[in-house]
């Protein structure tokens, strides 16, 4: 018998342009903010700049997705487990 995957975590995965969701729209308001820059801009190098912008925050956005320990400042996991309520005082001395 088949085991179908919940819906919910399928949408998790869900990817466009090889982005996620979240990534995806970013990158959609910046190249909606860069399409009102070169409507009201008259500058050649400006419309260039932002061609290039555009593309290496896609290019950025491609290498953080496929490897996203690059800015994983925290540890994944705390340094103690317990059941304890936490009382919000720390009393362990480091």
């Amino acid at each position: 018998m088949k085991k179908y995957e919940a819906y919910k975590n399928i949408r998790k995965r869900a990817v466009i342009f090889g982005l996620p969701i979240s990534l995806f729209a970013l990158m959609m308001i910046s190249i909606l903010a860069s399409l009102l820059i070169i409507i009201f801009s008259f500058s050649f190098g400006l419309i260039i700049g932002i061609l290039v912008f555009n593309t290496a925050l896609y290019v950025a956005l491609t290498r953080i997705t496929h490897n996203p320990q690059l800015f994983q400042m925290a540890t994944p996991f705390p340094r103690i487990i317990s059941n304890k309520r936490n009382s919000g005082f720390d009393y362990e001395q480091d």
